[in-house]
């Protein structure tokens, strides 16, 4: 079986927990976008984790994790990644980690390029993380960067790196105004970094194919939910990939196969990390009991604003469904809900006097209002429970609503943290 799990909405809807949970049945797990400009956290009997780079399927014992060619990676921030899961006990090696060779690296100058835009502009007109990754897939599609496969023969690394430092160093000293980058500097920051890395790298669609014909089960995972998408999300305030599933095939170097499944990972309420527009956004008091509710800390170091929730949002997960293919739905943080005692829905939006349950163009969203409906709460803990028959009645009502108002069936109920606190609702 070949399945993504992928974001419905805004990103930081609890994807690697659902990787984490499901790769039990799965042989490999597959990183296919994004760099490390978001966090996936998992929290099971072996600890806390959070992953920016390496797949969630990493702390299963009996899976192979794949970075695909999809990727854009920090070496720096990967090596330390991974240090930091051995110094917990997380065994990583060439034969559970494979990355693909036409990976893009993320150099330094990336993210000193993100940060002199930033300064710049004084104010963040495009959601950048000032890590890189926007910059990287940009010098991407120029056709300016390395990619992991370089590493292999480190003798021609500074020769390459220096026509595309000069390049750089047009913008980077003649246009910010900034210190010029050092060729030999940057490889430096290569060798000492992305050489311990050498012998995980390899042909991922030499190892993928044959995998796929074989019957064997993959797992693809995805950074941000379909609202970032760089195609179909609220551009700008977009990533800087693709999001979606389809996709996924790509990204893991992998173009000729086709899905099984998509499985979109959706929070019961509305949460966005970072800027753009948010139409189901509460604020104030009431902003502030759901944030507490469901503990909603941003993993991102570089935003230090709070995360922005709302209540659950028909016509966006309508939309996010539609546009990730999404065949069953994994719903998270069901438990949050539990105090209140009438739970907040985003049904509609009011955009010029014209209500609407569709989703608009995104040059519409700034001027588009929220129509909040308040359907029963349970008001009580519901983290214990392990069927779907042991919710109580206002609980199970509010799962038929969401899946009534988005026409996706929910396939997995998760009412907490924990590697036990989910469902598998039949």
């Amino acid at each position: 079986m070949l399945a993504a799990i992928v974001g419905i909405n805004w990103g930081d809807e609890g994807k690697g927990r659902m990787v984490d949970l499901l790769s039990e049945n799965f042989d490999i797990v597959v990183r296919y976008q994004g760099g490390n400009n978001a966090g996936h956290t998992v929290i099971n009997d072996k600890g806390t984790f959070v992953f920016n780079l390496l797949p969630s399927g990493i702390l299963r014992d009996n899976v192979v994790n794949v970075m695909g060619p999809g990727v854009v990676i920090d070496l720096e921030h990967l090596y330390f990644e991974v240090e930091k899961l051995r110094a917990a006990g997380i065994t990583i090696t060439p034969e559970n980690l494979k990355i693909s060779d036409k990976a893009t690296i993320c150099m330094p100058y990336h993210s000193l390029q993100e940060r002199l835009e930033y300064k710049r502009a004084g104010v963040s007109k495009f959601g950048a993380s000032k890590l890189g990754i926007t910059a990287a897939y940009s010098d991407k599609y120029s056709k300016k960067t390395l990619r992991m496969g370089d590493l292999f023969h480190p003798e021609n690394l500074l020769e390459k790196l220096e026509p595309i430092v000069e390049w750089k160093n047009l913008m980077i000293h003649n246009g910010y105004g900034a210190d010029e980058i050092d060729a030999g500097e940057m490889y430096e920051w290569i060798v000492k970094y992305g050489l311990p890395f050498k012998d995980y790298i390899c042909d991922t669609t030499a190892y993928l194919t044959p995998a796929a014909y074989q019957s064997k089960n993959i797992l693809f995972e995805t950074q941000f939910g379909a609202m970032r998408d760089v195609d179909f999300g609220v551009y700008p305030y977009a990533a800087s990939s693709s999001t979606i599933s389809s996709y996924a095939p790509i990204g893991a170097g992998i173009p000729a196969i086709h899905l099984d499944n998509v499985i979109g990972v959706m929070k019961a309420y509305s949460s966005c990390v970072g800027d753009g527009p948010f139409v189901a956004e509460m604020s104030g008091e009431e902003a502030e009991m759901l944030r507490k509710a469901g503990n909603e800390v941003d993993v991102d170091p570089t935003n230090m604003k709070p995360v922005r929730v709302g209540g659950f949002d028909v016509p966006a997960s309508k939309y996010g469904i539609m546009i990730q293919g999404a065949d069953k739905i994994a719903l998270t943080k069901l438990d949050v809900l539990s105090c209140y005692e009438k739970i907040p829905v985003c049904v509609k939006y009011e955009i010029d006097g014209v209500i609407t349950d569709k989703f608009p163009r995104v040059d519409r969203l700034d001027e588009a209002k929220p129509i909040y409906e308040y359907l029963e709460g349970w008001n009580c803990d519901i983290s214990g429970c392990r069927s779907y028959d042991e919710l109580p009645r206002a609980a199970k009502k509010y799962i038929e609503f969401i899946e009534n108002s988005t026409g996706c069936v929910i396939r997995y109920v998760s009412v907490g943290a924990g590697r036990d606190q989910y469902f598998k609702k039949d």
